[in-house]
This record gives structure tokens, C-alpha cells and sequence, in this order.
């Protein structure tokens, strides 16, 4: 740029006598330099020229009102195809999630009499080898567990187990539903909310007069052999007041003053499979040697009688009166009774 300048400068500047009239006019007047950048990164493919060059673009939106009941599946395929989206398919599976088994299987049957005979008598004896023949098979059932659950101990869990009975009678008796679910499974819910309807439960735990014992595991797998549920009888032998008063404030089953000695069988069940599985009460084992309890009187709301009813009721009491007030005359026949 510079040699540019100089040149032009020498040029107009040079001194020559044949033309010194027109150099004393030039160098009078004043010269004006303006630098002029030229741009030399220009990329080589200007593709999007065109594009840049172009202010609006117009897209061609979807009309969203015309997809309606009454088009027709072939063109709405069509026009899929034709922006080159997939056509929607039927979802028809829908997600299932199992929680829980809804029976007990292979469920454990209680010896007749159990809590009240001694090792030492002949009944307890029998009782002790029953328990031995069906340890195999709820060996093999812990040995399962212990494939999921690999810190599984039957001592720990007997411990735990007690801490989840009681944990699950007391929010029964407050009516807590939501830590209800953490310790009841789903099958047992909806039987604890019917049984405890309209009902007031006063319940209290005093002691255990024998500590827990598991008595019967079983493991199952649900629709697939990898997809397993555990379920483990326990046997809760322990002393309980237990008073329920109906909707009016009537006690209508126990007391809460008197102490009873209760035996029970517990299930609970884990889905081992699920790596967020837990313990939680499953159902009772109530076994059929046991007394049937005593049922608690229901309470009505008796339905108001209709005008109609009424007038037919009162008819029916004038017609006895009458026949009772009426007199026996000699001519009535006398009923004959025959000996």
C-alpha cells in the first residue's frame, strides 16, 4: 500500500519543464488517502448464500385440525409417508407391575394344640419330628434367599420380624394408611381397611412369652423363573389386650382391661427378585382345629315405612282384634280334636 502511495506521489510531484504550469497547479492542491480493506478469507463454498440472502423462509406447518375422527386411515398413512414420519402404532400391552402374590403358597399347617403341650409329652414329641420333616424343604427355600439377599440370617430376621408386626398393628389401630403400605403387602391392605371399617381399635402389645420363631419358608417365581417372591412363617406366641368399639362407641369384641395369651402364624413376603424389596405381613394362618370367635352384633338403620305399609298394618291389627273380641255362639261349629 505504501509503494502505492509513494509511486502516485512521485508521479504528480516530479519536476519536468515542459509542464511546470501544471505541477505548480497540483502540488497547490491537497491530497486525500483513504485505506481500503479488501476481505481475503471468503469462503470457498457460498452453499448457504442463497439461504442468508433470503429474509423469510416459509415452512409448511401441519394443519392440526384436520386430523379428526372422520379422516380416513389410508391418508393419514399418506401423509406421514409424505413428511417421511413413521405411522403411530397401537399400543395394545399395557404395564404391569407385580407387588405381591395373592395367595400363600404351600402354606404351613399347625400342629393341633400348638403352644399348649410340652416337648417332654407324647404330643410334643410328634410335633417336634413334624417340624423336622419340613425343615429340608424350607432349608432349601433359605438357601434361595440367601442367593438374592446374601446377609439373610433367620436370627436377624426373627428379630425384624416382630419389629414389623408390631410397627403394622400399630398403625392399624391409628388408621394410617400410608405407613400401613410400608408394612402390609397389597393383598393384605384392602382386607385390613374392610375389617376395620367404622371401627375403633384399642390395641396393645405387653409381652412375648416365647420369642419368634420361623417355622416355614417357601420361595415361587411369577411368570418368568427369574422374577422370585419369598414368603416365611413366623410363629408370634405373645400377650395382647385388644377392645373394638363400633361407629356409636359400643365395645363390641375384648376388653381392655383383660389380658389374653395369642398364638399366631404370620406370613410375610419379599419380592427378592426387586433389589428394593422388603419384608412386609402378607396374611394370617388361622388354622381349622382353632374355635370359631364369637361375631359381633351389627347395627342397622331401620328403612321409614311408606303410608301405603302403614294403613295395611293397621288393617291387619283391626282384623285380629275382631276376631279375638268376637263372641262363640251355640250354633258355631266346635273344633274336634282328634285323639
Amino acid at each position: 500500500m505504501s509503494n502505492l502511495v509513494s509511486r502516485a506521489f512521485n508521479y504528480f510531484c516530479g519536476v519536468r519543464p515542459n509542464n511546470s504550469s501544471l505541477l505548480l497547479s497540483v502540488t497547490n492542491k491537497s491530497i486525500i488517502l483513504n485505506q481500503i480493506k479488501y476481505r481475503h478469507t471468503k469462503h470457498w463454498n457460498p452453499k448457504f448464500k442463497q439461504f442468508r440472502k433470503e429474509k423469510v423462509i416459509k415452512v409448511k406447518l401441519p394443519d392440526f385440525n384436520e386430523y379428526d375422527e372422520n379422516v380416513s386411515q389410508e391418508k393419514i398413512k399418506a401423509q406421514f409417508k409424505e413428511q417421511g414420519l413413521m405411522p403411530s402404532r397401537p399400543w395394545i400391552e399395557k404395564p404391569i407391575f407385580i407387588g405381591c402374590t395373592g395367595s400363600i403358597f404351600e402354606p404351613y399347617v399347625p400342629p393341633e394344640g400348638d403352644g399348649k403341650f410340652s416337648i417332654v409329652t407324647t404330643t410334643g414329641v410328634k410335633q417336634k419330628a413334624d417340624f423336622m420333616k419340613k425343615k429340608g424343604t424350607s432349608y432349601l427355600a433359605v438357601r434361595k434367599i440367601r442367593t438374592f439377599d446374601e446377609e439373610f440370617s433367620i436370627g436377624e430376621f426373627e428379630d425384624e420380624a416382630q419389629q414389623i408386626y408390631l410397627k403394622a398393628h400399630e398403625a392399624m389401630a391409628k388408621k394410617d394408611k400410608e405407613e400401613l403400605r410400608l408394612y402390609v403387602t397389597e393383598r393384605a391392605h384392602p382386607e385390613i381397611q374392610h375389617n376395620t371399617l367404622d371401627k375403633t381399635i384399642h390395641w396393645t402389645f405387653n409381652e412375648s412369652l416365647e420369642p419368634p420363631r420361623v417355622v416355614h419358608a417357601r420361595c415361587t417365581n411369577v411368570i418368568s423363573k427369574e422374577n422370585i417372591f419369598a414368603q416365611v412363617t413366623v410363629r408370634f406366641h405373645n400377650q395382647q389386650t385388644l377392645a373394638v368399639y363400633d361407629r356409636f362407641g359400643r365395645l363390641i369384641h375384648g376388653s381392655e382391661i383383660v389380658k389374653k395369651d395369642v398364638l399366631e402364624y404370620v406370613v410375610f413376603e419379599k419380592h427378592i427378585a426387586n433389589q428394593y424389596g422388603t419384608w412386609r405381613i402378607h396374611a394370617k394362618i388361622i388354622p381349622p382345629w382353632m374355635p370359631e370367635k364369637e361375631h359381633a352384633n351389627r347395627t342397622y338403620i331401620l328403612q321409614p315405612e311408606s303410608p301405603d305399609d302403614e294403613d295395611d298394618a293397621a288393617k291387619k291389627d283391626s282384623s285380629s282384634e275382631a276376631l279375638q273380641t268376637a263372641p262363640i255362639t251355640k250354633n258355631d261349629p266346635q273344633p274336634q280334636i282328634n285323639t
